[in-house]
């Protein structure tokens, strides 16, 4: 542990040394007050706009109103299955069997028949394009036996993400009571979902084929028009129902900045793709990010005197960036490593062991999990016998 105290001291100096930019200084009543009388989504019941990396809001309305989220719902949907992807239990060229259930829903749907095989690469273009249902369902039984399960999942990682104002009935968003989000918490799924880069390959996608070929070839649309019209956009739901209007979660990239944009209840396509369009201009005009690691960089080591591999690599588990508005770039920011104490072995790969917390002048700007790039399994006897005769001969 001694050599972590000293590498994670030379960490803290070069963080201290080199140049890094500023998230915000402590907001003051006149930031608030500014953010308040901005009108960036007249036509919304509730609008988000959110910094992918640091989670800092730079425009919001209402956004802890429970609302109902229609097809947005399959954010979180979407999540699971690509945790799933991620951990291995799932594969992208697996083969699935249709149910009859999965091939009943309604709504948006890829019109799937019972007894229908489809790889997952498929049914996942057909949820992040066409916002299917039956596909939804689908992979949601695959996933956890059942939807009713899997919806049971969904909630479970609401409460984990320490979303108050969320409550799943199904996996699809079709019209269900007590089926309820907010704009904040949609933006938080979102935030989520994106660490798991690989989803804007499918929700960037403007038009694709299933089946291509056949009698019943299917043509796939995205129903976010965003992903043509919006240079950068390449996500990532949207939703409607007659209960919740015109809804839209998206997502945009420009000069390595990555934004969140959710609106919810407005009447039109039209006003709904106008009140994104409108903050992520905003965004992109008055706000730069700078980059201080990339997901999955080193970011230090642990020494464990009793496992099989005694120096393991510990990274960050996301990308993680400082915002700032432009020409306001800070100089005094600094990123400590705080390992957990106590840690037991084995641990898998991808285990949080801690964490990276970034501040600028005592206020902290965010907190990031650190983790670790390998499995770490105990020593063998023999192992630790060797250990022990080579420290003995130092």
């Amino acid at each position: 542990m001694k050599r972590f105290v000293l590498l994670t001291s030379i960490i803290m100096l070069f963080n201290l040394l080199i140049p890094a930019a500023f998230v915000f200084a402590k907001e003051t009543d006149e930031d608030e007050n500014a953010k308040q009388e901005l009108n960036l989504a007249p036509d919304a019941k509730s609008a988000i706009l959110m910094e992918r990396d640091t989670g800092k809001v730079i425009y919001e309305k209402n956004t802890d109103e429970k609302l109902a989220p229609a097809s947005m719902t399959k954010i979180m949907t979407l999540l699971l299955i690509m945790e799933a992807i991620d951990e291995g239990e799932l594969k992208k060229d697996e083969t699935l069997r249709i149910s009859e259930r999965a091939a009943s829903m309604g709504g948006s749907q890829i019109f799937l028949e019972q007894g229908e095989e489809m790889t997952v690469d498929n049914l996942l273009k057909g949820v992040a394009i066409a916002s299917a249902n039956d596909a939804s369902v689908a992979l949601a039984e695959r996933i956890a036996g059942s939807e009713k399960a899997f919806v049971k999942m969904m909630n479970q990682k609401a409460k984990a993400l320490g979303l108050e104002n969320t409550q799943f009935q199904n996996s699809t968003g079709l019209p269900a009571e007590d089926h309820y989000s907010t704009a904040h918490d949609m933006a938080v799924m979102a935030k989520k979902l994106l660490a798991y880069e690989s989803v804007t390959d499918y929700t960037s996608i403007y038009e694709d084929y299933l089946r291509k070929g056949q009698e019943n070839e299917f043509w796939l649309v995205n129903t976010n028009k965003l992903v043509k019209s919006y240079p950068g956009v390449d996500g990532l739901k949207t939703g409607y129902t007659n209960e919740a209007k015109y809804c839209l979660t998206a997502t945009a990239e420009k000069n390595n900045m990555r934004m969140i944009a959710v609106v919810m209840g407005t009447d039109t396509t039209k006003k709904r793709n106008a009140s994104v369009s409108k903050m992520l201009d905003y965004a992109f005009n008055h706000y730069e990010t700078k980059n201080l690691y990339e997901k999955g960089e080193q970011i230090t080591t642990i020494d464990f005197l009793k496992a099989e591999e005694q120096t393991v690599d510990v990274a960050a588990a996301e990308s993680i960036s400082t915002i700032h508005k432009k020409g306001e770039e800070d100089k005094k920011v600094t990123a400590t490593a705080k390992l957990d104490e106590n840690l037991t072995l084995p641990l898998q790969k991808g285990d949080q062991v801690g964490k990276l917390v970034v501040k600028s002048k005592g206020k902290k700007l965010s907190t990031t999990p650190l983790i670790v790039q390998q499995d770490v399994n105990k020593a063998s006897y023999f192992t630790l016998f060797k250990r022990t005769v080579q420290n003995m001969v130092k």
